[in-house]
């Protein structure tokens, strides 16, 4: 495993060569320390060094190229950089941030409380027997706001799904197109709709269902479906795709019903 954090040579090492790769095969030494910070004659170093190792190939005066043993060497070492940013943002940093969580019950601060996930929303409980936990750093009544820290283990949450159900545009009939049952049924056990267009916004409201939102809604859809929100998207032909492209993007599990 290559460690390019492992000390101070090794990490100038990966530099130089990052350098050589993005400026092959016309190399400047001078504009490599400069990056680098290191003198023009320790880069010359390095760079005889990569290519004793087989990483740089020398084409001529002031040529040289990564070789194909020198970009696996870079993957290796930019995915050690990576685990270890991972590392630091994850499990380091992220035990040390605070977010806020909605108290079930009275809180005080310095309590542990278990931590999960309702209807969307974060929840703090004063108790140790969750999945996941944290330390509360505000005192809180239940029903408000309350600072978590200190997070262990992962929280349970079941990712959610979309529905998306096609409505006419005005072109092919409009809201009038679809059954109003349709959409009832399409929307009875979502836990939020939301609508994209005039003609599925009046469809809903048609069917006696107000939708939640009826703007961003291919973003805001796959942001509650990531929650573990179950949600019905009632969208016109001519939105469709815009909301499909947001759910694709955001890997969101869904399925397109016709109206």
């Amino acid at each position: 495993m290559v460690d390019v954090l492992d000390n101070k040579r090794a990490a100038t090492r990966f530099r130089i060569l990052v350098q050589i790769a993005e400026r092959q095969p016309a190399v400047s030494q001078g504009e490599i320390a400069g990056e680098v910070g290191v003198t023009s004659q320790a880069v010359s170093e390095y760079i005889r060094e990569l290519v004793d190792d087989g990483l740089v190939e020398k084409e001529g005066r002031s040529r040289y190229r990564v070789t194909r043993e020198g970009v696996d060497w870079l993957f290796r070492a930019a995915d050690d950089v990576r685990r270890f940013a991972d590392h630091v943002t994850g499990d380091v940093l992220g035990a040390m941030s605070e977010d806020a969580y909605i108290a079930t019950a009275d809180i005080e601060e310095g309590e542990t409380v278990s931590l999960t996930v309702r209807d969307g929303l974060l929840h703090a409980t004063p108790d140790t027997e969750g999945p996941a936990t944290g330390i509360a750093t505000t005192d809180a009544e239940a029903g408000t706001d309350v600072g978590v820290t200190s997070f262990e283990g992962v929280m349970e949450l079941e990712p959610g799904s979309v529905t998306v159900l096609q409505v006419p545009s005005i072109r092919t009939g409009g809201s009038r197109g679809i059954d109003d049952e349709t959409v009832t049924d399409a929307c009875d056990d979502a836990d939020m709709v939301v609508a994209a267009g005039v003609e599925a916004v009046v469809a809903c409201r048609r069917a006696a269902t107000d939708p939640d939102v009826t703007f961003a809604v291919g973003d805001v859809a796959a942001d509650a479906a990531n929650h573990g929100l179950e949600v019905t998207a009632v969208a016109t032909t001519d939105a469709v795709g815009r909301v499909t492209d947001a759910l694709r993007d955001a890997d969101v599990s869904y399925e397109v019903l016709e109206g």
